[in-house]
């Protein structure tokens, strides 16, 4: 069975990750490509391990692209053979800028409360 991809969605409408897709392939359309072939990839369940997926904590998962800039999209599972993507984020570091990794985690905590069945 494959999985789903899907994107956070704020309380006022609006979808984070997507909108820093549509950035990342202005800024750079070679990492916005591995990026998006990455999330297809995602809808296997071999591909859910190094080196495309990672766990990073708290049952947050990155997808990593390495290249200028690092290029991350945080994500969750969720029921249902779901995957749901709360965060993209670029930067030369190696390590999770701490704001990021907060920022992930509440949009699961809120994605979570309002999706609770």
């Amino acid at each position: 069975m494959e999985f789903t991809v899907e994107f956070y969605e704020t309380d006022s409408g609006r979808f984070p990750v997507r909108d820093f897709l549509d950035r990342l392939k202005e800024t750079g359309p070679n990492d916005f490509a591995a990026i998006m072939a990455g999330l297809a990839k995602l809808k296997n369940r071999q591909y859910h391990r190094p080196p495309l997926s990672k766990p990073i904590g708290d049952d947050l998962f990155e997808l990593r692209h390495v290249g200028k800039l690092n290029t991350r999209v945080f994500y969750f599972f969720a029921k249902g053979q779901r995957i749901i993507t709360v965060h993209g984020v670029r930067n030369k570091a190696r390590e999770i800028p701490a704001g990021d990794l907060k920022v992930a985690l509440e949009r699961k905590s809120d994605w979570l409360a309002r999706n609770a069945s």
